[in-house]
């Protein structure tokens, strides 16, 4: 069964601006990843199929196919896990979720659905946005 990565895309203002950021890591890296300190202990179901879901600015916007999990060590860093992503970003729909560090499970029940293709989810009118900042999911 399929399962997948929820993630915080720190210091990015929009999809845009996290594209061109790991757009800049490809160029210089010829690899586009992420790391992160914890190895999943589910790797064989996020490796079938599942994705990282980034949250931007209050809201899982996008997500990006896992595409392999590879266990990595340095001296400065000890051990990580470096997560292969695929270069695609496919947007979703809308989903507020409340900042949390690290990374967490996302079963695929409770992952937004793609967004049309070509359709950039608008953002919540003021009075919602206003609403779920006073719950704390903004």
């Amino acid at each position: 069964m399929t399962l997948h990565l929820l993630k915080l895309s720190v210091g990015s203002a929009s999809v845009e601006t996290m594209a061109r950021w790991q757009a800049g890591r490809l160029a210089r890296t010829g690899a586009l990843f992420h790391e992160t300190r914890h190895y999943p202990r589910r790797a064989d179901e996020i490796l079938d199929g599942g994705s990282i879901y980034w949250v931007v600015k209050g809201f899982v916007r996008v997500r990006q196919r896992i595409v392999r999990l590879e266990r990595r060590a340095s001296e400065e860093r000890g051990r990580f896990c470096r997560i292969h992503l695929d270069p695609a970003l496919v947007r979703t729909e809308l989903q507020p979720r409340r900042p949390h560090q690290g990374w967490r499970y996302l079963e695929t029940a409770d992952a937004p659905p793609d967004a049309p293709e070509g359709a950039v989810p608008e953002e919540p009118p003021p009075e919602m946005a206003a609403e779920l900042r006073n719950l704390g999911l903004l």
